[in-house]
């Protein structure tokens, strides 16, 4: 998985390379070569790799975006389906109180691990020592799945004493698979959304269409800090798409608070 101010970076140096290379072979190629002629077929050429190089940053922005909404809104949900297992347990009574308990034991051990870096849940009621999520390529972790797992096997334990009861009992059922489903839904699209060699491919035809600004750009200050603001906005696309695409770490995370609002629901209906 790309990170993202590493790639920034790379970026930035990558087409600051290729502009003083440019520069540097101005210098030293045949007066012949620099015809009016010769630097409209540059320029026609320069302009098709430009609009080349915005459709594919469009493309991954678009993408790298889509993912990560996609994972949002998915926490979201998941958060709404915890609330509302919940309730039909408590609704149950005391036979439920297990499932509770592990559903609230997971859901705060969901929280500490995948956003390690914000303050993690109060209490000791869930497991602490989960490996963090930033230094995983996905969700998954076994403890998780054996929590979540435990409340399947709790609710499905629920038995039927009346009418009331084994509607409950459905309800609960049809609710912790859609739960189960939810969380390995989310351990799948965890993954990184952006191809590696589209990635460097597009950062080719970055480095030749800087290169080509060097070979045409007259050497004054003007054009230098024109090249460089370039860089550093093509850079910048860098940064935010790779950065939406790392979902848990950078500058741009998922946002924690639908699991957290799901976790204070759980942990006011203790009791």
């Amino acid at each position: 998985m790309l990170a993202p101010l590493p790639a920034a970076i790379e970026t930035f140096a990558a087409l600051i390379i290729a502009a003083l290379i440019g520069l540097g072979l101005r210098r030293v190629i045949p007066e012949e070569h620099k015809a009016p002629e010769t630097i409209q077929i540059v320029q026609l050429v320069n302009a098709m790799l430009i609009t080349f190089a915005a459709l594919i940053l469009s493309l991954l922005t678009a993408s790298s975006k889509a993912s990560f909404d996609i994972v949002s809104d998915d926490f979201h949900a998941f958060g709404a389906d915890a609330i509302q297992l919940d309730g039909t347990l408590r609704q149950y009574g005391s036979e439920g109180d297990q499932a509770r308990a592990l559903l609230r034991s997971y859901t705060a051990a969901a929280i500490a691990s995948t956003w390690p870096h914000e303050k993690p849940p109060p209490g000791d009621y869930y497991p602490k020592n989960l490996a963090p999520k930033d230094t995983l390529d996905n969700l998954d972790d076994v403890r998780l799945d054996e929590i979540l797992d435990g409340v399947g096997k709790e609710v499905h334990k629920l038995g039927a004493h009346d009418r009331i009861s084994q509607q409950l009992s459905d309800d609960a059922r049809e609710q912790v698979a859609r739960l189960l489903n939810a969380h390995w839904k989310l351990i799948e699209e965890a993954h990184s959304s952006i191809s590696v060699p589209f990635f460097l491919t597009m950062e080719f035809w970055l480095f030749v269409i800087f290169l080509s600004f060097g070979l045409i750009a007259p050497h004054n200050a003007l054009s230098l800090v024109t090249i460089g603001l370039g860089a550093v906005l093509f850079a910048s696309v860098v940064y935010v798409i790779v950065d939406f695409d790392t979902l848990f770490r950078g500058f741009i995370v998922v946002p924690s608070q639908p699991m957290r609002d799901a976790l204070t629901h759980l942990l006011n209906g203790v009791g």
